[in-house]
């Protein structure tokens, strides 16, 4: 019986180029593989992100301007309690006085 030897193609190449050419083909693959994978499912995923982040941005935006309505409403709300407390004031202290009589 004849013995057949089986050999891989990896073998092979490496039996027939030599083993620096191998791995700079192996590592041009893995290049090749690593980029096409940035490019294609990574960058996609960043764009998402960034109309998340956009948009997220637009609520802060949004709640901001609401903080800044409701701080000026709120001055004005006691701005106009100090008014009338101060007025409340004036009167009790209007009967004190002497009212003048009117000239002819």
């Amino acid at each position: 019986m004849v013995e057949v030897e089986v050999t891989s193609p990896i073998i092979e190449m490496l039996n027939q180029y030599g083993f620096a050419t191998v791995a700079a083909i192996a590592m041009g693959y893995f290049i090749f593989f690593i980029y096409n994978y940035i490019t294609g499912n990574i960058i996609e995923k960043l764009d998402k992100a960034q109309i998340t982040t956009i948009a997220l941005i637009d609520r802060i935006r949004m709640l901001d301007n609401d903080l800044i309505r409701l701080r000026s409403k709120l001055n004005t709300v006691l701005e106009m309690r100090e008014n009338e407390q101060r007025q409340s004031n004036n009167q009790r202290r209007e009967p004190d006085r002497i009212p003048e009589e009117p000239e002819d």
